[in-house]
């Protein structure tokens, strides 16, 4: 039972005579988080947001995540995101859940369920070594019920690549724009499209580009406007973001 579905089903015995408002009242203070002892559950998080509670799985135990995960389907979630856990963990948790597993990423979806992509979100990156801060930025998108469309490969560095896809840029609600090296990528983007840009600095590069820093810095200082700018390889937070923004759109039409 979601948690839309399970608060109505508490407001549903109580107009029934089921349940006193005072129980009711129990329940609802009890339902907002489980506390686990090394992890308090926000179940509260779809009802305010719109998902689930993301795990950030980087140094977690594969106990504690499957200790979330037990919680977090115990009360019905789907498409239930776990960030950055190595293939030993992944398939630890395979074991027991329901759990769908990208290594590039290194992104798994508990308790999957098929999602119609809506809108559309376009991932673009500067080149293939990006690609696993983009498939993050990507597969994020999708779960949350996003269209994606990936351009890859298509840094400044061939201007031509990027200028041959400018359709699915033009047409696009967000647009997430990965780079390494000098992060030019998302400040060209940005002059060509219309829609919010959310570029994504990578640890991409040789010696001076201090592991990403001299990308973060470039994008902060882009002078395209209508960029904004998540930190280092956080591929996660540029995806959520882009698909927030590709929803709310779709909400307004």
């Amino acid at each position: 039972m979601s948690e839309k579905n399970d608060i109505l089903h508490i407001l549903q015995q109580v107009q029934a005579g089921e349940l006193t408002p005072e129980g009711a009242l129990l329940e609802l203070k009890l339902a907002p988080f489980q506390d686990l002892g090394y992890a308090k559950v926000d179940h509260h998080r779809a009802l305010r947001q719109g998902s689930a509670e993301v795990i950030y799985g980087q140094s977690k135990t594969p106990e504690q995540i499957a200790g979330i995960l037990e919680a977090m389907g115990g009360r019905g979630a789907e498409n239930v995101l776990v960030t950055r856990i190595a293939p030993e963990t992944a398939e630890i948790l395979q074991a027991r859940f329901p759990l769908r597993y990208d290594p590039l990423s290194r992104l798994a979806v508990a308790f999957p369920k098929a999602v119609t992509g809506r809108g559309s979100v376009v991932v673009a990156t500067g080149g293939t070594s990006d690609l696993p801060v983009a498939e993050e930025a990507a597969l994020t998108a999708e779960a949350l019920g996003s269209a994606v469309t990936r351009l890859y490969d298509v840094g400044v560095a061939g201007l031509h690549r990027l200028l041959s896809n400018l359709e699915p840029l033009m047409s696009a609600r967000a647009v997430v724009a990965v780079a390494g090296m000098e992060g030019a990528l998302a400040s060209v983007v940005g002059g060509l499209v219309d829609c919010p840009v959310i570029a994504v600095p990578t640890s991409v590069g040789y010696g001076a580009s201090f592991g990403g820093l001299s990308a973060l810095l470039s994008m902060l200082n882009a002078c395209a406007s209508g960029i904004s700018v998540v930190n280092i390889d956080n591929g996660f937070g540029a995806g959520f973001l882009a698909s927030r923004i590709n929803l709310m759109e779709g909400i307004r039409e």
